[in-house]
């Protein structure tokens, strides 16, 4: 279990924090964890590239709760990601979970993710990451302090390197935002591929 406290702070802060914190998720076909290695800060109202840029809805509600909770959406038609929301209630911030590496229940990983090449590949990747924690759009919402998750954060940012985050630009497409956070070196981290200006979390 997380100290909450420690998530009442804007995105920017909690990202380097959350990189090799393990995120484990239990459901009826078993437990699987990740311990994440790559994550992207989205400032809410005050980011074109967050979901919160033009002030709360029905679909960005969790963003302007209580910090860490689960907020998911859907993307591109056909895949799921998952954020983690912090600062305090009523400030949308939120921490999108971008690549990890599986550290408990790499069988059901692998069932759940079929088409990997190898471990390195089963939760590199916002999508991946999610198929493979078992996690739905469903679970949006989530108090990560209660089963059937479980969140367990360094008390030390580790080293990491940062550089702008995939597929999302300055508003209007004017400039990168580098707000992308993960551990050099690492297998999981997926690759960088610049896109046009997409609403991320």
């Amino acid at each position: 279990m997380f100290d909450r406290a420690r998530l009442f702070r804007p995105a920017l802060e909690v990202a380097p924090f959350l990189l090799g914190a393990v995120l484990r998720h239990t459901t009826a076909e078993g437990t699987v964890a990740v311990r994440l290695t790559e994550v992207e800060a989205y400032l809410g109202e005050f980011d074109p590239g967050s979901h919160a840029y033009r002030g709360p809805g029905r679909r960005n509600t969790v963003m302007y709760g209580e910090p860490g909770h689960l907020y998911t959406y859907f993307t591109y038609g056909m895949h799921v990601c998952a954020n983690i929301t912090c600062s305090p209630g009523g400030i949308a911030s939120a921490v999108l979970l971008r690549g990890g590496q599986i550290v408990e229940g790499v069988e059901l990983a692998r069932s759940r993710r079929t088409k990997s090449k190898s471990d390195a590949d089963l939760a590199r990747g916002p999508a991946r990451l999610v198929v493979a924690l078992g996690i739905a759009l469903a679970d949006g919402g989530a108090d990560l302090t209660l089963p059937p998750f479980d969140l367990v954060i360094p008390d030390r940012a580790p080293q990491f390197e940062t550089g702008p985050r995939t597929g999302v630009s300055g508003a209007g497409g004017t400039g990168d935002y580098p707000w992308r956070f993960w551990l050099p070196g690492d297998p999981t981290v997926s690759p960088y591929k610049a896109r046009s200006l997409t609403k991320r979390a």
